[in-house]
C-alpha cells in the first residue's frame, strides 16, 4: 500500500465514487460538508467516472486500464484527493500496478501519491484527533475494518474519532478482522460464497447489539445491510464520515 509523504492543504479535489453517485450521495454530501466546516475548499472535477477498480478485479485489465487513465487525467495537478472509500482509495494507491502505456506512469503515480481515504485526511493529514461532537443519547457504534483499508491509517482514524464523540461507545464483535464477502465482482461471480460470509459476519455484528453499523467503505455496508435487510433483520447504517457530520457541535 502506497503511503508516500502525501500532500496536505485547504483545498481538495474530491472523488464521488460510483456508489456515492448510484446510493450513497448523502455520504458525499456529508464529506464537503464536514471538510468545509474544517476550513478546507472542496471541487469536484464534473467529468470524473470510475476508479476502475470493478474491471480490474474481474480480470479486464484493458478496460480498466482506459478508466485508470482517464481518471489519472482528470484528477491531475498538486492538490490533494480526498475519497469517501477505502477501496476506490485503493484503486488508486494501486493503480500503478495496472503497468500501461496510454497514460504517462508519472500521472498514475501522482495520483497515488495524493489520495486520502477521507478519515484519514481529517486525522493524520489535518491533524485533528478528536471529534467535537455528541449523540443525545447513549450510541453503540459497530465499526467494520474493510479489506481495503488494511495496510492503511483509515481504521485506526475512523475509531479514534469516533470514540471522542460524546456518548459514543465502539462495540467489538466476533472475527472483527475477517471479510464481509462482497469483494466487487467476487459477490457477482461467487453470489453464495459471497452471501454465507456476509452472513456470518452478520451475525456477529447483531450479536454485539449496536445502534449504528458504519465503516468506510460503502460497498461493504451495502453487501452487508442489503442481506440483512432480505433476512428480516435490518440494522441503521451510514459511512463514518456521516456520524462525524451529524453529531457535530458548532
Amino acid at each position: 500500500m502506497i503511503q508516500a509523504e502525501r500532500p496536505v492543504g485547504n483545498k481538495v479535489l474530491l472523488m464521488g465514487t460510483c456508489l456515492c453517485d448510484a446510493f450513497y450521495d448523502e455520504a458525499a454530501k456529508a464529506t464537503v460538508e464536514v471538510l468545509e466546516h474544517l476550513g478546507v475548499e472542496v471541487v469536484f472535477p464534473e467529468n470524473q467516472t470510475c476508479c476502475g477498480q470493478p474491471a480490474f478485479n474481474s480480470g479486464d485489465w484493458a478496460a480498466s486500464r482506459k478508466v485508470a487513465c482517464h481518471t489519472a487525467e482528470v484528477f491531475a495537478g498538486d492538490l490533494p484527493v480526498i475519497v469517501p472509500s477505502g477501496s476506490c482509495a485503493a484503486m488508486n494507491f494501486h493503480g500503478n500496478l495496472l503497468q500501461f502505456e496510454e497514460c504517462p506512469n508519472e500521472k498514475v503515480t501522482s495520483l497515488a501519491n495524493r489520495t486520502w481515504e477521507v478519515i484519514d485526511f481529517i486525522y493524520n493529514g489535518l491533524g485533528i484527533k478528536t471529534w467535537k461532537g455528541k449523540f443525545g443519547q447513549p450510541t453503540r457504534i459497530a465499526f467494520h475494518r474493510s479489506c481495503h483499508s488494511r495496510g492503511t491509517d483509515s481504521g485506526e482514524a475512523v475509531v479514534k474519532l469516533l470514540s471522542s464523540i460524546q456518548n459514543a461507545e465502539i462495540v467489538s464483535f466476533g472475527q472483527g478482522e475477517q471479510c464481509c464477502g462482497f469483494g466487487g465482482t467476487f459477490s457477482v461471480t461467487f453470489p453464495h460464497i459471497s452471501g454465507r460470509m456476509g452472513s456470518l459476519k452478520m451475525d456477529h455484528i447483531l450479536d454485539a447489539k449496536p445502534d449504528i453499523l458504519t465503516s468506510g467503505d460503502m460497498s461493504c455496508l451495502m453487501h452487508l445491510t442489503g442481506l440483512a435487510r432480505a433476512q428480516g433483520r435490518p440494522i441503521s447504517h451510514c459511512h463514518a464520515i456521516q456520524i462525524l457530520r451529524d453529531t457535530l457541535i458548532v
